[in-house]
């Protein structure tokens, strides 16, 4: 009989609960039982541990094996739990010490191979781990620099499993080959999900980088424009543009962000952590240091400005422009788009009911007179 536990961590849209990953060795028929509220994918993670254990050159327990996942209230999505769950094992099988598991967070996906993969959320879930007080984190080598944004954690990033099992044992790390130069990281394939930006309008490959070609400087005129701009800038105001096509309504918005002051480091990891568990996190930047923008597309739907999903909640255009910018474009919304109250009241008017199409220039200009109930928009606040 042999037992064994380590943590890993549970997105619960951008927050993490630390969860304990318990593994127990019986005599009686080889069986791999997982429990604890896992979803398919995590449910999955039985075949991709044992092949990695395998092809690490592990020896696989040919007893009854169960894993448990506590909480076991708290519903587990994704595959970020496998390396805690092969670690697990292995202790269990005392191929490491379990003593040295019980402290260390573990995060990341194994390929069959034995290879340690990124997943998104890195960053919230090193932030739950440091607030539980978790001083020891392993992570997928290429998300090593987005975990270290996190301070007072230990963070080691690890290639394969391989090199996980002889760093916990104390024995020599061998050497993973690189991948030539020239050729795509296949450990980063599948980390930012098709469509993952395209339903937001934001650039999945660098949804926050900053954008040095737009400067409030190049426009020429638009003074009263460019002092609501700048007002709204200074006082952290929503700013209603109307006009005609062709006005300037997008260029203005466009620059909006360039005036911006850069985010505080707290304001730097909110962002960063929406992002994170978005996968838009630009490779090579861990941390977003600007003003997001995110101009959805008028056809949007609820679910594409709100967010949501089954398991892991992924972010809408709404939390994508956290600290930053929201252009909202209602000139062409369809009809049958409801859009719902997009944050607490800051009493600034909000858009929470059905939102009339296609506003002829009169009510347009009404609108920009009499304010959002006169164009038949209304608000709470």
């Amino acid at each position: 009989m042999g037992f064994a536990r380590t943590c890993s961590v549970a997105l619960v849209g951008v927050e993490g609960v630390v969860v304990e990953v318990q593994a127990d060795l019986e005599p009686g028929v080889a069986a791999f039982t997982l429990v604890g509220l896992p979803d398919k994918s995590l449910s999955e993670s039985r075949d991709r541990v044992r092949a990695a254990v395998v092809n690490s050159g592990g020896e696989w327990p040919q007893k009854k094996l169960t894993v448990g996942l506590s909480p076991a209230s708290v519903p587990k999505a994704g595959s970020g739990f496998d390396l805690a769950v092969a670690c697990a094992v292995l202790g269990a099988c005392e191929r490491i010490d379990p003593r040295v598991l019980a402290d260390i967070v573990m995060i990341g996906e194994l390929g069959l191979d034995g290879r340690v993969r990124p997943v998104r959320g890195i960053l919230p879930a090193v932030l739950a781990a440091a607030d539980a007080g978790y001083e020891q984190v392993v992570v997928p080598e290429c998300a090593a620099a987005e975990a270290s944004l996190v301070p007072g954690v230990s963070v080691l990033g690890v290639r394969s499993l391989r090199q996980l099992i002889a760093v916990l044992a104390d024995e020599p790390v061998p050497d993973e080959e690189p991948e030539a130069q020239g050729r795509p990281d296949p450990l980063l394939a599948g980390l930012r999900v098709p469509g993952t930006g395209a339903a937001t309008g934001m650039n999945s490959m660098g949804a926050a980088q900053p954008d040095h070609g737009h400067d409030l400087a190049d426009v020429v005129g638009q003074i009263s424009a460019r002092t609501a701009v700048e007002v709204a800038a200074a006082g952290g105001h929503h700013l209603f543009l109307e006009g005609p096509p062709g006005a300037g309504k997008t260029m203005l918005a466009e620059r909006l962000p360039a005036i911006l002051p850069l985010l505080t480091r707290e304001e730097s990891l909110e962002v960063t952590a929406v992002h994170s568990v978005a996968g838009l996190l630009p490779p090579g930047k861990p941390l977003i240091d600007v003003a997001p923008y995110c101009a959805p597309h008028h056809s949007a739907t609820m679910q594409a400005l709100v967010g949501g999903g089954a398991g892991i909640a992924r972010p809408g255009a709404v939390s994508l422009s956290h600290r930053g910018v929201l252009f909202l474009d209602f000139s062409n919304r369809p009809s049958g788009v409801r859009v719902t109250r997009l944050g607490p009241s800051c009493g600034h008017p909000v858009p929470v009911n059905r939102l009339p199409p296609f506003l002829s220039a009169r009510r347009r200009e009404h609108a920009g007179r009499h304010g959002w109930r006169g164009a038949g928009w209304y608000s709470t606040t």
